[in-house]
């Protein structure tokens, strides 16, 4: 009788689970790069179910338009025990070069040890990379898989890693000076535009899992 009770709480619990995903619809079918584009130096491909990254610097993006009121998820993992990577969010114009999009959109960054780049914490994962200074530092180190969510709200910005909020960014809101010229040039962003990964050197390979966006429900609070 427990055994049997056992096994109806889990179906119940699967069931729960199930309905709190349905909303969510993957990007990435986990066999090939249908609905991605590349562009720029490098390349991706797909490994045991696993978007790869190769070379760089530059961005596999999604072909299926401008994205806006949304969550991105992203599960990752950096191959060594730190690497660099991140995820492009609006970017204003279908990408043709790598360049438009680190000048004209946002990197929410994938480098645990920016400091090790003669960077600070500005470049740490999950920042607006330069831009923002992270209000946590909850990312894990390679091998260990990570969990990135982007909420697009209007011009409101927040990124969770691993559960843990690093960054809460609204168009407007103060930054720092350009430190480099690699960084991005300062001013707003668009409300909708397109996403995508970045492969970033040979010396750094990180591998995505999932990517799945939903569709933001009620206003943030």
């Amino acid at each position: 009788m427990l055994k049997q009770l056992i096994f109806v709480v889990c179906l119940l619990c699967a069931a729960s689970t199930a309905a709190l995903s349905a909303d969510w619809k993957p990007l990435f079918n986990g066999k090939d790069l249908t609905g991605w584009q590349h562009v720029g130096p490098g390349s991706m491909s797909v490994e045991e179910g696993l978007i790869r990254t190769h070379g760089g610097m530059g961005l596999l993006y999604w072909k299926g338009g401008k994205i806006s009121n949304c969550t991105l998820h992203v599960v990752y993992k950096m191959r060594e025990h730190n690497s660099n990577s991140g995820v492009f969010i609006r970017i204003p114009l279908e990408p043709r070069e790598e360049w438009m999009p680190v000048h004209y959109g946002y990197e929410v960054q994938i480098d645990n040890e920016p400091e090790k780049s003669n960077e600070d914490e500005y470049h740490i994962t999950g920042t607006l990379y330069s831009l923002t200074k992270p209000l946590a530092k909850p990312g894990k180190p390679g091998p260990e898989w990570n969990t990135m969510e982007i909420t697009l709200d209007g011009p409101r910005t927040v990124v969770l890693v691993n559960g843990v909020k690093v960054t809460d960014y609204t168009e407007g809101q103060p930054v720092p000076p350009r430190k480099f010229d690699f960084e991005p040039q300062h001013g707003p962003r668009p409300i909708e535009g397109y996403f995508g990964l970045q492969n970033h050197s040979d010396n750094d390979i990180v591998f995505f899992k999932e990517v799945s966006i939903r569709p933001l429900g009620e206003k943030m609070k």
